[in-house]
């Protein structure tokens, strides 16, 4: 099915605004957004969100609705996308990341490791988490401090897209790690990430669209939960997730939009949870919490 994009023109700072109301009011449905500079000496630049074809008219009459509050009647543009990996595409200049103590690359810049480096391979894929988005790499970073310290026996990678963070902890430690997540593409794509960086036998990936998928209660409690999600399903899923923690385990989220920091750490107090710890990335948050 062919895809649309919905865009407005703006500028930079109205730009970076509407991509947080876009992203607060469509994250719980999957639409991609994104912000684009068109013009750099006339400020010109686009605030898009993407779509099936089938979906474009209710979404442009959701997308006016939540704007109208903050921008007024704004003129909502539209136009068809091409048939090309987008992901693959945009990944094919990027550096090589460091996060802490982690190299995340592609296969062509195997060259970038230095020595004391722990480097993950991931190459442009279908599925999220390459280390350049601000919360993969905050994830990277706590992840080399928590797990340096407290050694986990068993740990969770919840949502895993890429397998890039399941791949760090497995690095790190000896730790019994279980990579989920709701999509079955990414955990083949995570699985075979696994396998090139030589931890493949030390992950169990699995499907599993929720708390009631019977891998959570065979194999935890769990040392360490990390959850690179959202906001919104971080909050909402606390009970179930801190249920699975083992007494004295940590819990590393990201995903949060620093003005969505307190709300989810006010869910994961309420579970007697303690704030140990926020690492602040491009706008996004990663949280510590035992």
């Amino acid at each position: 099915m062919s895809q649309k994009r919905l865009f407005v023109k703006t500028s930079e700072t109205e730009a970076s605004r509407i991509l947080d109301i876009l992203s607060n009011a469509f994250e719980e449905d999957g639409f991609p957004v994104a912000t684009s500079e068109i013009d750099e000496k006339a400020d010109v630049w686009e605030a898009s969100i993407y779509a099936d074809e089938s979906e474009i008219a209710d979404l442009r009459e959701r997308v006016a609705a939540v704007l109208e509050p903050d921008f007024g009647a704004l003129a909502i543009e539209y136009e068809d996308v091409p048939d090309i990996d987008w992901v693959s595409k945009s990944l094919e200049g990027l550096k090589p990341v460091r996060a802490g103590r982690f190299l995340v690359h592609g296969s062509h810049d195997r060259a970038a490791i230095r020595p004391g480096d722990l480097p993950i391979e991931i190459d442009a894929g279908q599925a999220f988490g390459t280390g350049h988005h601000g919360t993969t790499s905050g994830c990277l970073e706590m992840i080399d401090e928590v797990v340096r310290r407290s050694k986990p026996k068993r740990a969770l990678d919840l949502g895993t897209g890429s397998g890039v963070l399941a791949i760090a902890v497995a690095q790190l430690c000896n730790a019994r790690v279980v990579a989920t997540d709701i999509d079955p593409i990414a955990v083949k794509i995570a699985a075979e990430n696994a396998a090139l960086n030589e931890v493949g036998a030390r992950i169990k990936m699995r499907t599993a669209p929720s708390f009631q998928s019977r891998i959570f209660k065979d194999e935890g409690p769990f040392d360490l939960i990390v959850a690179n999600i959202l906001a919104r399903p971080l909050i909402s899923m606390a009970p179930e997730l801190v249920r699975h923690l083992a007494p004295g385990g940590s819990v590393i989220l990201s995903g949060i939009l620093a003005e969505q920091r307190w709300k989810v750490l006010s869910a994961y107090n309420v579970q007697a949870l303690a704030h140990r710890k926020t690492l602040w990335r491009e706008g996004w948050v990663t949280l510590h919490l035992s």
